[in-house]
């Protein structure tokens, strides 16, 4: 088919490599990203992704092609790497997707063309990511480039600037060694196209900054230590509370306890979230035999409890029984203990049935005091995603992080391995060594560099046991948070912005 110049004439098709290849290059590009991610990834293909990402845009695509390239490149990567969310709410999966790479098509129209879109494109899709991390409901900080990385050498920038800055780096790294590439191709191919010196500048800021991150402040030992167990009851994966009697998820939980042999030397005993369902904990039978476990083993309990009206919290039981703290979970998830414009969606006949009630939102700091006044920061599940739940109780002065969960509702292990991911990043970020514990998977103990000491099996009942290092002292990333990161951020992308459109000055 030809096309037509505006006064009617006709002009030639556009090449193969216009309409079909450079799209499904973008598609493909973003899908690399997604499997980077846990559980197939490699932490080198997020990096491919990004240059094929560049190598498809060019030096100066239209408008319309930026947003169709910028559409796909979000979509290959968003609908692969959330996955999860099918079980959750179909419909819901659909539109998220599409929303989130519609912010990678924003980033694609905003950032400029010619030689300062090496600067403004890694910027402005960073500050996507950004913005997805908290929009809409609260974010959805999954199928993160982080995670993608926290097995490789650049991971250590979490601690100067968190996942966002990590994000940018490697945009930034990916597009730029595309750029040099261009400019190499272009002199040996004799070309007179000067070259432009931003890509050898970025380059030149990413190996500073990621050399800055070996040497950054990580937290200190405190030369105390914390003997934990952390209990998996086991169970079949991919079952709701529909499928599973709440007491049977209770009792499996006491059934492992039981394995611990008494006198073993514990300063906490560490169960996953939702493992009790009560209408009301305290007094209840289920609290006196948390009670009896813990006079047994002489360790107070960290236990996840469900109380009406839907309260979700972690609560401390005392070696006497008595209730010492609680915590309650401030970042629900949407959809999943909450549902956002349920009148809107009841309105027009949307299953939000299936979440009868939404869940009471906590107010509470992210700590918990154990009796020889061992402070812990709490992320309960969902929130272990969101880098600032830990950061708050480390900045209140935790000594360690634990993240009782519950991901039994998922088939498969996308959320399971790319929540074992987070807790790598939370512990990187703040130099503290992370807990998890799930009722059917992953379980696991992470040290404060981010690595995977003991893991559990999907399913299998069993206790981990380990001596926690506490540790004291903060990160970069503890102290000053997103906030730096984002507003340099937007000053490169405007200042790229504002240089790409002066006139070139006559020679």
């Amino acid at each position: 088919m030809s096309n037509h110049d505006p006064d009617g004439s006709r002009t030639e098709p556009r090449p193969v490599r216009e309409r079909v290849a450079r799209p499904a290059l973008a598609l493909g590009a973003g899908t690399l990203v997604a499997l980077s991610l846990p559980p197939w990834g490699f932490w080198p293909l997020a990096l491919i992704g990004v240059m094929l990402f560049e190598v498809a845009l060019g030096r100066a695509p239209s408008a319309r092609q930026r947003m169709l390239l910028g559409y796909l490149f979000g979509a290959g990567w968003m609908y692969l790497g959330m996955a999860w969310m099918v079980q959750l709410t179909m419909p819901g999966y659909v539109v998220a997707g599409s929303v989130f790479a519609g912010f990678h098509l924003v980033a694609e129209l905003v950032a400029p063309v010619g030689p300062w879109r090496v600067i403004g494109r890694p910027a402005a899709h960073a500050l996507a990511e950004a913005v997805r991390f908290s929009f809409p409901f609260g974010g959805v900080p999954l199928a993160t480039l982080g995670m993608s990385q926290v097995g490789g050498p650049l991971v250590g920038v979490v601690r100067v600037g968190g996942v966002i800055a990590l994000t940018w780096l490697v945009f930034q790294l990916g597009m730029s060694l595309v750029d040099v590439g261009r400019q190499v191709r272009d002199r040996d191919g004799g070309s007179r196209v000067r070259d432009a010196p931003q890509a050898a500048i970025a380059l030149g800021a990413v190996v500073v900054i990621v050399a800055v991150s070996f040497v950054a402040p990580r937290g200190t030992a405190t030369g105390e230590t914390l003997e934990i167990a952390a209990v998996q009851g086991g169970g079949e994966q991919g079952t709701s509370a529909l499928d599973v009697p709440p007491r049977l998820v209770t009792e499996r939980h006491l059934a492992a306890t039981g394995s611990i042999p008494t006198g073993t030397d514990l300063d906490l005993v560490l169960w996953p979230e939702n493992t009790i369902d009560v209408d009301v904990f305290e007094g209840s039978e289920i609290a006196g035999l948390i009670a009896a476990e813990a006079a047994r083993l002489e360790a107070p309990f960290a236990v996840g409890v469900t109380e009406d009206p839907r309260i979700n919290s972690q609560i401390l039981v005392g070696e006497d029984g008595e209730i010492l703290g609680s915590y309650v979970k401030v970042r629900r998830v949407p959809y999943g203990e909450y549902v956002p414009l349920r009148g809107l969606l009841e309105a027009v006949g949307a299953p939000v049935g299936q979440v009868g009630r939404d869940a009471i939102k906590g107010t509470e700091a992210a700590t918990l005091d154990l009796p020889d006044g061992t402070r812990l920061s709490v992320v309960i599940s969902w929130e272990v995603f969101f880098a600032g739940r830990a950061r708050e109780g480390v900045k209140l002065g935790a000594e360690a992080i634990v993240n009782p969960t519950n991901g039994a509702s998922y088939t498969g292990t996308i959320v399971q391995t790319q929540q074992v991911a987070s807790s790598r990043l939370r512990a990187i970020e703040n130099g503290r060594w992370v807990v998890q514990a799930a009722p059917t998977g992953f379980t696991a103990i992470v040290d404060s560099d981010g690595n995977v000491l003991q893991r559990t099996a999907v399913s299998e009942q069993r206790v981990l046991y380990d001596t926690i290092e506490l540790r004291t002292g903060r990160t970069w990333y503890t102290n000053l948070g997103d906030g730096p990161v984002i507003a340099a951020l937007m000053a490169l992308l405007g200042l790229s912005i504002a240089f790409s459109r002066r006139r070139p000055q006559p020679s």
